[in-house]
């Protein structure tokens, strides 16, 4: 049978490594012809070429969502070399840590900028051309998009903003047959863990979290990717994650509960 991916042009931000890189390569298996949009040029040209030389389509943009102008260009050489744009995924994003109170007002602009406005820059370029071909945008949050964390609420509010957003598009881009889906990743195998504040990954940094407790990115990819292809409006990941975001709704004063008792020093979901 053939895969609803096959043909499809699907552009990822944030694709040099972790959750991007697998749904890249989980595309591409599919049939997928992949846009790689990165900073890290080098990462996403390497990339490219070894889904090219398994037998895959994709193109490497150098793209850094921060920036204003960089996602349309991304879109407009989509379009150039493919034609289309079937699916956009604004996974790009990092984790800001410490409490409130010692936080700097710039380390939460910082967040925001890449998690929150670095998801609306790729949204607002990729529309137009997925009202086209009525296809469909995922947004990549987090588990603490429903349940904000002592020591990450930086990162949990950029999170719960990236939920809201998708909920306000699901409604408004629902009659343009576009299809939103909010992705909310509990711990999952990434570089997010060992990137600072500044957002500059620390490679000698161990990974704070225990293996058996994260997903492999291959792993959450394909669940990703079943997601986006049957066009639901959510897919949480991991076995927490889900427990997480059931907690949330259906008994909060337990969770909260839970949470107050959590020790200071505490790292990102995803």
């Amino acid at each position: 049978m053939a895969s609803k991916l096959a043909g499809q042009v699907v552009l990822i931000t944030g694709a040099s490594s972790g959750i991007g890189e697998a749904l890249a390569w989980e595309a591409a298996r599919r049939g997928g012809r992949v846009v790689l949009a990165a900073r890290r040029a080098e990462r996403i040209e390497a990339l490219a070429t070894e889904i090219r030389r398994s037998g895959g389509e994709a193109l490497a943009t150098p793209c850094d969502v921060t920036r204003d102008g960089d996602v349309e260009r991304a879109v407009a050489q989509a379009t150039e070399a493919f034609g289309r744009l079937d699916i956009a995924i604004a996974n790009a994003g990092f984790g800001v840590r410490g409490r409130v109170e010692e936080l700097a007002l710039d380390d939460i602009r910082r967040q925001f900028e890449t998690n929150v406005f670095g998801a609306l820059r790729t949204v607002k370029a990729a529309l137009p051309e997925l009202k086209r071909s009525r296809g469909g945008v995922a947004l990549v949050g987090s588990v603490s998009g429903y349940l904000a964390f002592p020591t990450v609420g930086a990162y949990s509010m950029s999170k719960f903003a990236v939920r809201a957003l998708a909920e306000t598009l699901r409604a408004e881009l629902h009659a343009d047959g576009v299809a939103v889906t909010h992705v909310a990743p509990g711990y999952v195998a990434s570089e997010i863990r060992r990137v600072d504040n500044a957002g500059r990954l620390q490679e000698s940094a161990p990974d704070p979290v225990p293996r058996w407790l994260v997903m492999p990115a291959q792993t959450a990819a394909r669940q990703i990717t079943d997601g986006i292809v049957a066009r639901r409006a959510e897919v949480i990941i991991t076995g927490h994650g889900k427990l997480v975001a059931s907690l949330s709704r259906h008994a909060p004063g337990l969770l909260r509960a839970a949470v107050s008792r959590i020790p200071r020093k505490r790292v990102s979901e995803r």
